[in-house]
């Protein structure tokens, strides 16, 4: 049960949107300059680094969804080498082992060095140590990369707070969650987007 009045059959996030629109604009634009905006990393990495940073948050909604939009991207091909070099093109088992192992999955090292950082990100941004980003160097991540990632990093520990402060209601079937990652994937961020019926979400 929500916390407060939201539309019935409307999932997380989305349901905040409708219910509060002036809020939609801004962190759907944040969402896509981070996830689909220029970037050393594909949308794909962004993606999967969303996913880890919600699922160790334990945000059901959002690993799922962008776990969801990562498998897309890299069955579309659009995430083709998203392992950082020597990992990439797992698709949807590679999406599925850093959403649960993070920097100890069968990845790229510049991805694992990256999941790293972000994770410390989500302990407090102190956590981050010179040894993390001179790993991450070391593994090829360049400034954007490093930058990117721990500012994906911050903005999820924000959204997934949004989303679990107020205990939206979230999808069980993962096929609503496989139809929201599609559309991410295919549409991106837009503040326009309108909310998948109740009946494809139940």
């Amino acid at each position: 049960m929500p916390h407060i009045s939201l539309p019935e059959g409307v999932p997380g996030i989305v349901s905040l949107f409708v219910r509060f629109p002036d809020t939609q604009g801004p962190l759907y634009a944040l969402a896509q300059t981070l996830l689909r905006g220029p970037s050393s990393l594909s949308p794909a990495e962004r993606e999967m680094i969303a996913a880890y940073v919600s699922e160790r948050n334990g945000c059901v909604f959002c690993a799922e969804s962008h776990s969801a939009a990562a498998r897309h991207l890299l069955g579309a091909g659009a995430g083709a080498g998203a392992g950082g070099g020597g990992g990439g093109g797992g698709g949807a088992a590679e999406v599925d082992l850093v959403r649960l192992h993070g920097e100890r999955s069968p990845v790229g090292g510049k991805m694992r060095a990256l999941l790293a950082i972000a994770d410390r990100v989500r302990d407090g941004g102190h956590a981050v140590s010179t040894e993390d980003i001179a790993r991450a160097r070391a593994e090829g991540a360049d400034d954007r990369a490093i930058h990117d990632t721990v500012l994906v990093a911050a903005a999820f520990c924000m959204y997934n707070r949004y989303v679990d402060g107020l205990a939206t209601w979230q999808p069980t079937d993962p096929e609503a969650y496989r139809e929201i990652g599609v559309e991410l994937a295919e549409r991106g961020y837009q503040a326009s987007r309108a909310p998948a019926p109740a009946s494809r979400l139940t």
